[in-house]
């Protein structure tokens, strides 16, 4: 079983933070982090998307959904990042499931003993259900202007994806803690060593 702390949050979309969620996407194959209906659900909680204790999933169906949301979204945004259409399959994919979000229900507070409104919540009570705010998600982004800054790390051996909100829009890293540093790290590590290698005049 998986842990939250298996799974990154540098997206800076919920869609592109479920995406993700399968690692290591240069290997053959890629690593897994979703591998049981109640990593799903795990995730979907802590992403907060799902409410406590929610009901018992359907394992293979749920997952299965879940899995293939993942995949949707990676390719209609990757396609919407590059200036292209997503697949007609994949549209339909997303509006079906984003057709299932719940609706945001009004809150309620007592202030100076009146009723007044408290924002509203749409958080979900079934997986299926907090998937489809996930489409939601996809959905809104690809409807942004914010989908041409949707980058692949550029560190070699990550390929998570990102939302670049940089002030100058050339972010390379998912992290700069993570990948950035590990990057720099490697190559003033080969300048230092191409130096020692190279002969003096």
């Amino acid at each position: 079983m998986a842990t939250d702390g298996m799974w990154i949050w540098d997206g800076g979309r919920v869609c592109l933070d479920l995406v993700n969620t399968l690692r290591n996407r240069w290997r053959t194959p890629p690593t897994e982090t979703l591998q049981s209906s109640s990593d799903l659900a795990l995730w979907l909680h802590e992403a907060g998307l799902l409410a406590p204790d929610p009901p018992r999933p359907a394992a293979a169906a749920v997952l299965a959904s879940g899995r293939r949301l993942r995949e949707v979204v990676d390719r209609a945004v990757l396609a919407g990042a590059d200036g292209r259409l997503p697949a007609a399959d994949d549209i339909m994919v997303l509006n079906r499931s984003a057709a299932q979000a719940p609706r945001p229900a009004l809150q309620i507070a007592i202030t100076d003993g009146h009723l007044e409104p408290a924002g509203t919540t749409n958080l979900a009570t079934d997986p299926t259900a907090a998937l489809a705010l996930v489409a939601q998600d996809a959905v809104d982004l690809l409807l942004s202007a914010e989908i041409r800054r949707v980058r692949v790390c550029g560190a070699d051996t990550c390929a998570l994806r990102f939302l670049d909100r940089s002030p100058a829009h050339n972010r390379r890293w998912c992290s700069m803690a993570r990948c950035g540093n590990r990057t720099k790290v490697r190559l003033h590590q080969a300048r230092a060593r191409r130096s020692e290698h190279t002969p003096r005049g």
